[in-house]
């Protein structure tokens, strides 16, 4: 979001219709930002400091460019686990994520214009002859028409922007004659075919030789398509019109645009997340600023900030009226139902609207950025990264983090804003923490699970394209630049675009005078120029004042809002019933559930079925509670039932040259030594088992003593393999699967049963890995003989001591404690009792309902499919409480209670149509939000 600036703006003006060159707040803030720096006790970063940790960033990403260019270039992506590059079709599929994937180098081109910002202009050079070179953009193969045009098509025209410059200053690129343009110019019209709609809004994907609905094309069928994908073009396509005069990408993205404002719901202003790109219906009718909505938001601010036209500042500062009034209760974000914007949509929140607190910078709201901000650091300094998604009281909801840029990216926004050097910290932490627990020797691994340290052999483009872009600027000073980064606005890729486009090729009218707008409240415009003095009030310590009382939020509060009923009813601070505290023995929670229209039955089996009739409600905003009520009790019945089940471990390898970089995620063992109760672990070189399947009397013991055991999966039990291998003197145990190719990047993890007998006898720790992952163990043992490795419930920290250790046995290797931390949510997970040879029973320990697989020789429980079985609107378990040990919470009630609710709903009018009309969407959209993935 870098801007350039014109003087002469003032607060609550709109500023010249003719150019929008106006200068970010992000970067003209300077004296603000002065007087903040010099604060007493703000602790500055010195100018060395500074430097150290640019230079940093230049190394790590130094790392991460080489290691793609050496093991993975032209592929795609470099799969930096296993050190070789990610090509669409020769590795199993991973769905949705692989659309970004056109055989097309993706990674050097998003990497372009990164290069010049960091000064490797050299680099740059040799990078844009290889794409001219090298790179095909007419492939027969599907790929996503939002990623294609944010990664490759803006990468296209950020290269070409950059490289313009460096021509123009005389020493690097005299021989450009706009290749890169021609290609981006190619690329938009084979994208072109994806708009053929009567709405105009784009199918999700299109084939880049055969186009859509072709017999060829393999695609065409789509319905629906994601907000922010038809609604994140429009500065890519204008700028490709704006740099070749060739008007119609600008006129596509613009229709689509103008459609999805049109389909807005007009009572919240607000938009879902999935939209139907036939009839304009909403599919998914939850709204909220994260995943598959966000860049949507983002695209309208700066679309008027590049292309001067005031209707796009009209309908950002409409929605943003509604995200503040609803989304936003500080410093949470939380989506909404968008025909009932004050009823919760979510328990939880997903890690993209991280960004949301820069876009917030640039629109000039500066005291809710710092405090959503602050919010997800806390987060962050509690598991090191940002999960995929974590619920309203900071627990982890999905625990996956593919090394997003996004809080990078506000954290530069709001150091450009306030110049307090805290942000400096918190990039450092950044860049600590990439270094520490996601560097590997061939580049930087995506977390699997950031409560383990479990890394996915993925490195994603967009890590280069925007994370070291954003840590490297936040670092430098103007000086260490080579051009003038307040020319050019960012993308959400971070690619960059002149400004200067704004009053160049203008073919399209700026005001769409067919469009009505809601009127608003002047206060809506009050930040579009914003002045310092009312942004920052004479108080060099404004931005730490409103941090301060966020800084323990995660780890000391359970935060619980007002609700929203009692809000408007003036009731008082006392907060709503929620599922996590309701206690069937409490007449109190009784009463409220009475109020809220729900009754409680207790069935003659033990169970407590809950029923709700909003007509019995005491008033419309109570059955509202109700319904929300109902549906966290669905959620969080669901999120215990996972919880119940062990969650992932992790094998690290600790010998050289690894040094605890690469963290493998394994599967847990129903028996055998509890990792999470020995923080520790346990720690030795691993040695290969004679007979490898581990069913007979281990012929190699001197080999395996003292070991960890390596052996692969089938011909018996789990639980005899363990007792051979513990007989024989091994410390642990490893088992790989013979399942060829199988990976925890594609396959739900699964724990290994007992063998339905006893199983105390076994005392050494069991692990499971698949295929994939263990040929990273065999192949170390292949190069380097002797590998030692961690088995635990979480990677544990890598520092000096590590690699300048001498390699010892097991029973002298020191351990390092880490901090306590109990997983809140497992990972899918699969409960397998290993499988006795000729067809052999077997059950899973503790598991009412083994399933029976496919197989003869092995049985299997699923503990928690990709896709569980959820309670419905009519049926949901009474949950655990979900605050901490120390938190101010009810005590649970000694005895489980199950209970189905039953929503049962009047079919005679009655006076609270506000809350009837919609009633079977809000059941239809509860249910699709249980089963709904990033």
């Amino acid at each position: 979001m870098a801007l350039s600036g014109a003087p002469g703006c003032r607060a609550g003006e709109r500023g010249p219709r003719w150019r929008r060159p106006w200068k970010l707040l992000a970067l003209g803030l300077l004296s603000a930002s002065s007087v903040l720096a010099a604060a007493p006790g703000a602790g500055a970063m010195s100018r060395e400091e500074k430097r150290r940790l640019g230079n940093q960033v230049l190394e790590m990403f130094d790392h991460a460019y080489s290691n793609y260019m050496e093991h993975a270039y032209p592929a795609d992506e470099l799969m930096p686990l296993t050190c070789r590059g990610r090509v669409r079709g020769q590795e199993p599929s991973r769905g949705d994520v692989d659309d970004a994937l056109g055989k097309f180098s993706l990674t050097l081109i998003d990497t372009l214009d990164t290069l010049v910002v960091l000064n490797k202009t050299k680099e740059f050079e040799e990078a844009v002859k290889k794409v001219i070179k090298d790179v095909n953009l007419d492939n027969d193969i599907v790929v996503s028409v939002f990623e294609t045009n944010i990664r490759v098509l803006g990468g296209l025209l950020g290269g070409h922007s950059v490289a313009i410059m460096l021509k123009e200053k005389g020493e690097y690129m005299q021989w450009y004659n706009g290749e890169l343009l021609h290609m981006a110019k190619e690329l938009g019209y084979k994208l072109l075919p994806a708009f053929n709609t009567t709405s105009g809004l784009p199918y999700p994907r299109v084939n880049l030789k055969f186009g859509v609905r072709h017999p060829e094309a393999r695609t065409g069928t789509e319905t629906d398509t994601c907000t922010a994908c038809a609604g994140t073009l429009i500065l890519e396509f204008a700028a490709l019109s704006r740099f070749t005069g060739t008007s119609i990408f600008e006129e596509y993205a613009r229709k689509a645009l103008d459609f999805i404002w049109e389909k807005r719901q007009r009572s919240s202003n607000l938009v879902g997340v999935t939209i139907n790109i036939h009839t304009g219906d909403w599919v998914r009718k939850d709204s909220g600023v994260g995943a598959g909505i966000d860049s949507y938001y983002e695209y309208l601010l700066k679309a008027y900030v590049l292309l001067g036209d005031d209707s796009f500042l009209e309908r950002f500062n409409t929605h943003y009226d509604a995200i503040m009034r609803y989304i936003s209760q500080p410093p949470l974000l939380l989506d909404v139902h968008i025909h009932k914007p004050m009823l919760n949509a979510r328990t939880w929140m997903d890690s993209l609207l991280a960004f949301f607190p820069g876009l917030q910078v640039l629109k000039g709201d500066i005291r809710p950025a710092i405090e959503t901000h602050e919010m997800l650091y806390q987060v962050i300094k509690k598991h090191n990264f940002l999960p995929e998604a974590f619920t309203t009281d900071f627990r982890v909801h999905w625990a996956q983090h593919p090394l997003r840029p996004e809080f990078a990216e506000s954290t530069y926004f709001l150091y450009k804003a306030t110049g307090d050097p805290y942000y400096l910290e918190v990039g450092k932490t950044l860049i600590e923490n990439l270094n520490k627990y996601a560097r590997v020797p061939c580049g930087f691994a995506a977390m699997k699970d950031v409560r383990t340290g479990s890394h996915e052999d993925r490195m994603d483009s967009f890590f280069l394209a925007e994370m070291f872009k954003y840590l490297y600027l936040l670092f430098a000073d103007k000086e260490d630049m080579i051009f003038d980064i307040e020319d050019y606005i960012f993308t959400t890729e971070a690619h960059l675009l002149p400004l200067w486009l704004s009053t160049t090729n203008q073919t399209i009218s700026k005001k769409n005078t067919s469009t009505e707008y809601t009127e608003l409240d002047d206060s809506n415009f009050d930040w579009t120029c914003p002045n310092t003095q009312i942004l920052f009030p004479n108080d060099p310590m404004f931005a730490q004042s409103i941090r301060e009382p966020l800084k323990n939020v995660v780890d000391k509060s359970c935060p619980r809002g007002i609700s929203r009923a009692e809000e408007s009813l003036g009731s008082g601070p006392k907060p709503p019933l929620r599922a996590r505290d309701f206690m069937a023995s409490n007449p109190e929670h009784l009463e409220i559930l009475k109020k809220m229209g729900v009754s409680l039955i207790h069935l003659k089996d033990g169970r407590v079925q809950l029923v709700q009739h909003a007509v019995q409600a005491a008033s419309s905003l109570d059955a509202e509670d109700g319904l929300r009520f109902m549906q966290e009790m669905i959620e969080l019945s669901s999120q215990q039932q996972k919880e119940q089940q062990l969650p992932p471990r992790a094998v690290q390898i600790v010998s050289h040259p690894f040094f605890g970089r690469v963290v493998l995620t394994a599967g847990p063992a129903q028996f055998g030594m509890d990792l999470s109760k020995h923080k520790a672990g346990t720690r030795g070189f691993v040695a290969t088992i004679k007979p490898y399947n581990g069913c007979s009397e281990i012929t190699n013991p001197e080999a395996v003593k003292e070991k960890i055991a390596l052996m692969q999966r089938g011909q018996c039990m789990f639980a005899e393999k363990a007792r051979n291998i513990q007989k024989a003197g091994a410390i642990g145990g490893i088992v790989i699967d013979d399942n060829e190719g199988s990976s925890s990047d594609t396959a739900p993890l699964f724990q290994m049963a007992g063998d339905g007998k006893n199983t105390d006898d076994i005392t050494i720790p069991m692990l499971f890995l698949f295929n994939k992952e263990g040929n990273i163990i065999l192949d170390a043992i292949r190069e380097y003989e002797a590998v030692e490795v961690l088995l635990s419930d979480k990677a544990k920290d890598r520092d000096l001591e590590i690699e300048n250790m001498d390699q010892k046995s097991s029973e002298n290797d020191s351990h390092k404690p880490t901090s306590e931390e109990a997983p809140s949510e497992s990972q899918d997970a699969q409960a397998v009792s290993e499988e006795p040879e000729g067809g052999g029973e077997s059950s899973a320990v503790g598991d009412p309902d083994p399933l029976s697989p496919a197989s003869t020789d092995s049985a299997s429980v699923p503990m928690a499919d990709p896709d569980p079985h959820a309670p419905g609107p009519t049926e949901a378990s009474a949950p655990e409480p979900a605050c901490t040990a120390g938190d101010s919470q009810p005590q649970e009630q000694n005895t489980h209670t199950e209970a189905s609710s039953k929503a049962h709903w009047d079919s005679k009018v009655q006076p609270m149509e506000s809350i009837l009309a919609d009633w079977n969407e809000d059941i239809e959209a509860f249910e699709m939000m249980e089963k709904d993935e990033l």
